[in-house]
């Protein structure tokens, strides 16, 4: 069968274009100004994920008139009921279902009308309460005996996928098997539809690109042609939070104010140690969260990852903190200001100290997102860089004034 914006018309082709580059809010305000039948094969033409949102976010006498009336082009249909980000997101009708008895001659006829209006990959052979018993590909269909029956020819008891199950975690299941579809089956293995591993993997495509927009609070649907007012309210409220968190860092080193009048040469560290333990939580944050997408957090201890993400940022902290030590020795002598040695050992504790703490947050801020039921990404940059500036520059100007004034 062909794609279906092949059979377009030029305008309508560029019609789905313009909604493909947009988000799924756009793309539905897009599709509300089309006629209903220009609408539908809009639809028909998007990847299945953000066709699927899209069609969410129009208005439900809109959703059943395209019910009504494409039923046969959208397959897909129904499947916002499961949860975002699950695999029945992504869940289509099934294109071929026979019984255990269906003669290979008598599927073939109706497999006929059928790749008329579906691309049939498997045909899927289920019992008469609708649970699924195999599998048959087309090569074993053609080359089977006519009189035989597809329970006699099928897979028996198929790999298939739970509709409520993440999309990441099915991701891992399916990494090793490359099937071209998957059936979807409930709890008691009733068949319920299936997902083509192409849509599959481009909907994990997708979520991993709009990780790293999620950590510093770019929306995971925001693209590149998406209005600017809708990309303004995506990222305003972040900004705002941000610069909520940057008043509270200014309040701390305000705290200290008596202590930097004192000695100046502590302003001129502050972004050292604050850049410094801030780099070295961004990274604990990539690696775990890159584990948190690959299931590896699973397999070891949160106690030991936190000790680990500890220990790696004392020893790098203690090492670049020997530098700066050297440096505010320096810097301190040329100025006249303090007890040099003192401002030394103070850079040297705040920086191991700093990063060794920005590790930890760095680790457990994914998993605090998630253990309270928010994406691990999500604003995950913003807390980090909070959490890090205050613990680096209050840590570092406390212990200046306890220790070298």
């Amino acid at each position: 069968m062909m794609p279906p914006e092949l059979d377009m018309p030029e305008p309508l082709q560029r019609a789905t274009e313009r909604v493909r580059a947009l988000d799924a809010h756009s793309a539905s305000e897009a599709m509300r100004s089309l006629p209903i039948d220009q609408a539908i094969r809009v639809l028909a033409a998007l990847p299945v994920g953000q066709a699927v949102m899209a069609h969410a976010l129009l208005p439900t006498d809109l959703q059943q008139t395209i019910a009504s009336e494409a039923m046969h082009l959208l397959p897909w249909l129904g499947s916002e009921r499961f949860p975002d980000g699950s695999v029945g997101r992504l869940l289509e009708a099934p294109s071929a279902v026979f019984g255990t008895s269906t003669r290979v001659d008598a599927a073939i006829s109706a497999l006929r009308d059928i790749v008329k209006r579906r691309m049939v990959t498997y045909v899927f052979v289920t019992t008469s309460e609708g649970i699924l018993e195999g599998v048959v590909a087309f090569r074993e269909l053609v080359f089977a005996d006519a009189t035989q029956t597809l329970g006699e020819i099928m897979l028996r008891a198929p790999f298939s996928l739970r509709p409520e199950k993440p999309l990441v975690d099915a991701m891992r299941e399916v990494v090793t098997r490359h099937y071209p579809v998957y059936p979807i089956c409930d709890a008691e293995g009733r068949l319920l539809g299936m997902v083509r591993g192409q849509v599959l993997f481009e909907q994990q495509a997708f979520e991993i690109s709009a990780q790293a927009g999620a950590m510093v609070g770019v929306e995971r649907e925001e693209r590149l042609a998406t209005p600017w007012a809708r990309s303004f309210r995506f990222r305003a409220p972040w900004l705002l939070l941000n610069l909520l968190t940057v008043f509270i860092a200014a309040a701390v080193v305000g705290a200290f104010q008596d202590a930097i009048d004192k000695l100046v040469v502590l302003a001129l560290f502050l972004p050292v140690v604050a850049g410094q333990s801030g780099n070295l939580g961004a990274q604990a944050l990539a690696v775990t969260l890159r584990a948190m997408t690959l299931g590896e957090v699973r397999q070891i201890r949160v106690v030991r990852l936190l000790s680990k993400e500890a220990w790696l940022g004392a020893l790098n902290g203690s090492v670049t903190g020997v530098l700066a030590a050297m440096t505010m020795y320096v810097v301190a002598t040329r100025q006249g200001e303090g007890d040099p040695l003192w401002l030394a050992i103070v850079t040297l504790v705040a920086m191991t100290l700093s990063c060794a703490l920005s590790g930890i947050i760095g680790a457990l801020v994914p998993l605090l997102l998630k253990r309270a039921g928010a994406d691990p990404a999500t604003a995950s940059a913003i807390l980090l860089s909070t959490a890090t500036d205050v613990i680096s520059m209050g840590g570092f100007l406390a212990l200046a004034t306890w220790w070298a004034l």
